[in-house]
C-alpha cells in the first residue's frame, strides 16, 4: 500500500477521554498510570507490551511513529503480528534519504500496513521560515521543529498513545529509557526499550527482515540526508546524527518544545 499523504490519523483514533479530565488532574494520572505499565511489563516480551497496548489499553486510541531508519523493520514487524491498522505515522520532512522512501514503500507493502501516513511540513512554514531549503546547515532546531516536530504534534492530537522505536543502547541520554513515559499529555511507549543491539541483529536474522539499504554502507542511525553521516567503529549507534554539533535529538522526544 502506498502512503495516504498529510493527515492526521483517523477520526476512529480518538483522545476524547483527554478533554473530560482537568489538565492538572490528568497529569497525575498520567504518571501514575505510566508507573502502572512500567511495573506490568518488567519482564513482558516486546510483543507483549505491543498486544497489551494496541489491543487491551489503548484500543483504537494508538499511533505507531516510525523512521523507516536503520532499525525500523523490527519494531514494525513486531506490529504487523500484532494488527496491520494499526496508523503507521512517517515524517515526510523532504529531506530523507532516497533510499529511506523506497525502504519505506517496501516495509509498508510487506507488512500489509492499510494506515500508513506520510506527515508533510506547512507549506506556509516551509515558505516563511525555510524558503531556500537550507534552514538545516543555519538553525537545525528550528528545521526539525517546522518538518518534524509540529507535523507530528498535529497528528498526535487525536491518540491518547504514541510507540515509538527507541532503545536504551543507543545514547547515553537513552539509557533509563522506561517502558512508559508521560510526554505533552499522553503515553509514549517504548516496547524496545531493553533490546540490545545484538538482539536486533538477530531480529533481522531470525524474521527475516530487509535492511535499510544504508546500514551496510556504515548509517547505523539514519535521518534526514544533510543531517546524516556514516558512524565510525566504537561510537554510539546515533553518533553520526547531527555529527559535530551539540544536537542530539530532533525534539520529538524532547516534549515537543524545541
Amino acid at each position: 500500500m502506498s502512503f495516504l499523504g498529510n493527515q492526521a490519523p483517523a477520526a476512529a483514533v480518538s483522545a476524547a477521554s483527554q478533554d473530560a479530565e482537568p489538565a492538572v488532574d490528568r497529569a497525575t494520572v498520567l504518571a501514575a498510570r505510566a508507573a502502572e505499565l512500567n511495573a506490568r511489563w518488567q519482564g513482558a516480551s516486546a510483543t507483549e507490551i505491543l498486544k497489551d497496548s494496541i489491543t487491551e489499553i489503548f484500543p483504537g486510541r494508538l499511533a505507531v511513529v516510525s523512521s523507516f531508519g536503520a532499525d525500523a523493520a523490527v519494531l514494525l514487524h513486531l506490529v504487523a503480528q500484532v494488527d496491520a491498522n494499526v496508523p503507521i505515522l512517517f515524517l515526510d520532512t523532504g529531506k530523507h534519504f532516497t533510499e529511506t522512501l523506497m525502504y519505506r514503500d517496501i516495509l509498508v507493502g510487506r507488512f500489509g500496513f492499510t494506515d500508513a501516513r506520510a506527515l508533510e511540513p506547512d507549506t506556509a512554514d516551509l515558505r516563511d521560515l525555510d524558503p531556500a531549503g537550507d534552514l538545516w546547515s543555519t538553525n537545525p532546531d528550528i528545521c526539525c521543529r517546522i518538518r518534524k516536530v509540529e507535523p507530528l504534534q498535529r497528528a498526535l492530537s487525536g491518540v491518547d498513545a504514541w510507540v515509538t522505536g527507541r532503545k536504551r543502547y543507543q545514547t547515553s541520554a537513552r539509557a533509563g529509557l522506561p517502558f512508559a513515559e508521560v510526554v505533552d499529555g499522553r503515553i509514549k511507549i517504548n516496547p524496545l526499550a531493553s533490546w540490545s543491539e545484538s538482539h536486533i541483529r538477530d531480529a533481522f536474522r531470525d524474521f527475516k527482515l530487509p535492511q535499510h539499504p544504508l546500514f551496510d554502507e556504515g548509517y547505523r542511525s539514519i535521518g534526514c540526508e544533510p543531517c546524516t553521516k556514516r558512524v565510525a567503529e566504537g561510537e554510539d549507534s546515533r553518533a553520526g546524527r547531527w555529527a559535530g554539533s551539540e544536537k542530539t535529538e530532533c525534539g520529538i522526544h524532547l516534549g515537543m518544545n524545541i
